[in-house]
């Protein structure tokens, strides 16, 4: 999910929740009629579906009342926290690490990493319904589940049938930028690489092509696919792939790039033209029809495997949307820490809990870190983005 959902960063403290326009009404009463619906739940090992019945049994309403009623008035939360779900779980598991502020090793978190950084959208949503559930159930409730739920609630806003999220995971302890080179899928990426790096997070060639339905919504910034309308090749300037209108109307928003640009001024062009805000299979349509906007979306109509799965999706809205729900149920099951000592539930989802004097270590992989100094955050220019690295959604 390359840049969907994207816009300046939200990475300040909290702050009230706004309270609901009356504008937002009908969005919400779309939101209860697709929680009539429903998917088979997939049942993961270690996780559970209703795992905080006894602990705190309003913990998924809470989040759920705090994400609709944010996207009630920002409809492009809905994307940025599909987002940020997906950015956390596929470079070391569903553990929240995307999350954190800083990390006892001193490390820089993935959230400063070029891929992250500004364009992620939605963390102050997360952090509202973080407090609100710690308010009901204090270090109850991991922040790694309430973006799983979150993520899930945004979908249904967006307009998937509502499906059961299995719970349980516990918060990881550490988060460095470094980890995302190399195991994150790029917007410049072909079929056969991204297949590998999903393949090797346990997801299928299939889930590939169904996640990257989540660009029906949502959208990218100019930077991220200029290489397409501008200096494709010696013989085009324009990449011949794209349906020449389009990329006309490409080149009308975003201009060539020059040298000390600010990425975070670069315009942004929504991923699906016609129905941006619905999570739907118009996006499948659109790449059939050479409007794909990154070069990895193009891909999947030139791998005559994945076309295939394109072609089907773009035919049945039904059949996607039940694919992409277990898909999201599927990836929020990568790596996840589940069981004591595996990891803590945080108090805040920014920052690492403190270790009490009482505490005793933990003795896994997700073991407290020695400190060490503070490595600086890098300051990002457009020559600080690795060329065409600025993840996958």
């Amino acid at each position: 999910m390359h840049g969907y959902g994207t816009r300046r960063s939200d990475s300040g403290g909290d702050r009230s929740m706004a309270r609901l326009s009356t504008a937002a009404w009908p969005f919400l009463a779309a939101v209860a009629a697709a929680l009539l619906c429903s998917v088979d739940a997939v049942i993961v090992e270690g996780l559970q579906v209703g795992f905080y019945n006894q602990t705190c049994p309003s913990a998924e309403e809470a989040v759920r009342d705090v994400v609709t009623s944010e996207i009630g008035l920002d409809r492009t939360i809905a994307a940025g926290i599909i987002r940020i779900f997906f950015h956390d779980c596929f470079v070391t598991g569903c553990d929240a690490s995307i999350l954190l502020d800083e990390t006892p090793s001193g490390d820089v978190p993935e959230k400063e990493s070029s891929a992250n950084g500004f364009t992620l959208h939605g963390l102050r949503t997360l952090d509202v319904a973080k407090s609100t559930v710690e308010s009901m159930c204090p270090r109850t409730v991991s922040c790694a589940d309430i973006l799983a739920f979150a993520a899930r609630d945004a979908a249904v806003a967006a307009g998937i049938p509502f499906y059961d999220v299995a719970a349980g995971r516990m918060d990881g302890l550490r988060s460095n930028m470094d980890d995302l080179p190399g195991n994150m899928p790029t917007p410049s990426h072909q079929v056969p690489r991204m297949s590998e790096l999903f393949v090797k997070r346990g997801l299928s060639q299939e889930d590939l092509v169904v996640l990257s339905g989540a660009h029906s919504i949502g959208g990218a910034h100019c930077f991220m696919f200029s290489n397409r309308i501008y200096g494709f090749s010696q013989g085009a300037d324009i990449d011949p792939a794209l349906e020449p209108a389009f990329a006309e109307k490409l080149r009308k928003v975003c201009p060539p790039r020059k040298d000390g640009d600010d990425p975070e001024q670069s315009p942004k062009v929504s991923f699906d033209g016609r129905t941006s805000e619905k999570l739907d299979n118009v996006y499948y349509s659109e790449l059939l029809a050479s409007r794909g906007l990154m070069t990895s979306d193009d891909a999947l109509i030139k791998d005559p495997e994945t076309k295939t799965t394109v072609d089907l999706f773009a035919g049945d809205n039904a059949v996607w949307q039940e694919k992409f729900a277990a898909a999201m149920q599927k990836l929020g099951a990568v790596d996840v820490l589940v069981g004591e000592g595996k990891g803590q539930i945080r108090k805040q989802c920014r920052l690492v809990n403190k270790p009490s004097k009482q505490s005793k270590p933990t003795s896994t992989r997700q073991s407290m870190p020695a400190l060490r100094p503070k490595r600086k955050k890098p300051r990002l220019g457009l020559g600080n983005f690795i060329p065409g690295f600025h993840g996958f959604f």
